[in-house]
């Protein structure tokens, strides 16, 4: 089972009969995101509040790059579902779960829990089943295996831990899941703050007003020590993110979830893939209800008691993500964290994640990267406008000559290679000026370790201002 990410699945409304989420274009995106009804279709209505989730339809997994504000570039799942395809017994073994990613973890792991059970009995009925099991270690059937990124593998987890049969851990050999927030992401409250936020582009502001209405947002809101106030470290409470922009009651409603899906979380047949090295808001201060995210953690000792410096300020580090998710926002078996050079978007397209997936396949136990190799980050805005210059970091190096960064337009008629210079210890940094609106992909690539990439948005300065 395939189970991809927050706005990785293509949806469908019924009763228009149009696609709201997932088209094939940087056009499209522009629209979504700059027109007044853009994202109209992307608001849970009051009955789908209510629980009436018949009006929206996930037809298949993303085919096509795609963007978020804050959340940034997405890539499509074709390579990971051709990846799974090549390494098992046969083509009809690989099932992807699209799903509606607005709607509560919940309810998406009930039908996916539905969905696998079937989907192991066909598999088991198959001819290529019999042929497969002859070959198998004591010819014991096929168990079920999920491959889940971002929120995927919360639902996947859910699925088998809080879904309806009781029976799917027990028919389930492994879960790999490729940068997974378990304990949430500092991202999503800057998700929820940009109607209050200041002068922000208007496509960060059209989400957040869409954001507020999605159980699914309040769900990946941080479930951990991260607000700092004063000399005080504490969890976001329904106060909190009912000032920053968000809805008390959905995230009321979410803590109620995690409380019941963390004490349930004890999986052995889970693996967690895990981003590293690249620049990711790990806590934040709220001053007047707008956040100001950090990139840096705090941490507990066994009482529960925050660390701290002998002046009694909190200690403060540095642990590093995927650029959305950190690294210690993870279940309770960081031994088994298997840590990849990529961007939380990209991850999953990534050949270093693909090829922890393909040996998860194979074997028993994962082998997972060579822990001994080294690699690098990528810091780049969300949102540009053309021929406006913006800054290109990397970092994880000071040698310019050790890296190659190109920057291509999605749409195939543009690219060029940016030239970096050494601006600190570890960093390089370079301008950067796209030429017209669009999605533009950089891949940077040093001479060690995995490429690592990030989409960006380029769009209009000027724009009528109004949600």
């Amino acid at each position: 089972m395939v189970v991809p990410g927050i706005m990785g699945s293509e949806l469908h409304d019924t009763r228009t009969d149009k696609a709201i989420w997932g088209l094939a274009n940087g056009s499209w995106l522009a629209k979504a995101w700059l027109s007044p009804q853009g994202l109209d279709g992307l608001r849970l209505t009051p009955e789908e509040l209510a629980g009436d989730y018949t009006r929206v339809r996930a037809r298949r997994l993303l085919r096509f790059p795609a963007w978020s504000p804050f959340l940034r570039g997405f890539e499509p799942y074709h390579k990971l579902l051709r990846t799974v395809e090549d390494t098992v017994a046969h083509r009809d073994a690989v099932m992807a779960f699209p799903y509606d990613w607005r709607l509560p973890v919940a309810v998406n792991a009930r039908r996916l829990a539905t969905e696998a059970r079937d989907h192991l009995q066909r598999w088991r009925a198959h001819p290529a089943h019999d042929e497969a099991r002859r070959q198998a270690v004591d010819e014991r059937p096929a168990r079920l295996v999920f491959v889940a990124h971002s929120m995927g593998g919360l639902v996947a987890c859910a699925a088998l831990t809080l879904g309806p049969d009781s029976d799917l851990a027990a028919d389930t050999r492994g879960v790999m899941t490729l940068g997974t927030p378990f304990k949430g992401s500092v991202v999503a409250a800057n998700i929820l703050n940009t109607v209050q936020g200041g002068p922000l582009p208007l496509p960060h502001r059209r989400l957040a007003a869409a954001a507020a209405t999605m159980p699914a947002v309040h769900e990946l809101l941080p479930q951990f020590l991260c607000v700092e106030d004063g000399l005080d470290v504490r969890h976001l409470t329904p106060a909190d993110v009912a000032n920053l922009g968000g809805d008390k009651d959905l995230f009321g409603a979410a803590e109620d979830f995690f409380a019941t899906f963390h004490s349930t979380l004890d999986l052995p047949q889970l693996w967690p893939v895990v981003g590293t090295r690249q620049d990711t808001v790990q806590s934040m201060k709220l001053v007047d209800g707008v956040v100001h995210a950090s990139e840096y953690s705090f941490r507990t000792d066994t009482d529960g008691t925050v660390k701290r410096l002998p002046t009694g300020a909190p200690r403060r580090y540095n642990v590093w993500g995927d650029g959305t998710v950190h690294r210690e926002s993870m279940p309770a078996v960081p031994q088994r964290a298997m840590p990849v050079f990529a961007q939380h978007g990209a991850m999953a397209n990534g050949k270093d994640a693909r090829r922890v997936v393909s040996d998860f396949l194979l074997r028993d136990e994962p082998l997972g990267p060579d822990q001994a190799e080294d690699g690098i980050g990528l810091t780049v805005p969300d949102y540009v406008t053309p021929h406006a210059a913006w800054d290109c970091v990397i970092t994880g190096t000071d040698d310019p000559a050790e890296v190659q960064c190109t920057v291509t337009a999605l749409d195939g008629g543009w690219e060029t290679v940016a030239r970096h210079e050494a601006v600190d210890d570890g960093k390089l940094s370079t301008e950067i000026v796209l030429p017209g609106e669009g999605l533009y992909r950089v891949a940077v690539k040093a001479d060690y370790g995995p490429a690592v990439t990030q989409i960006v948005f380029s769009g209009p300065a000027g724009y009528e201002d109004s949600v």
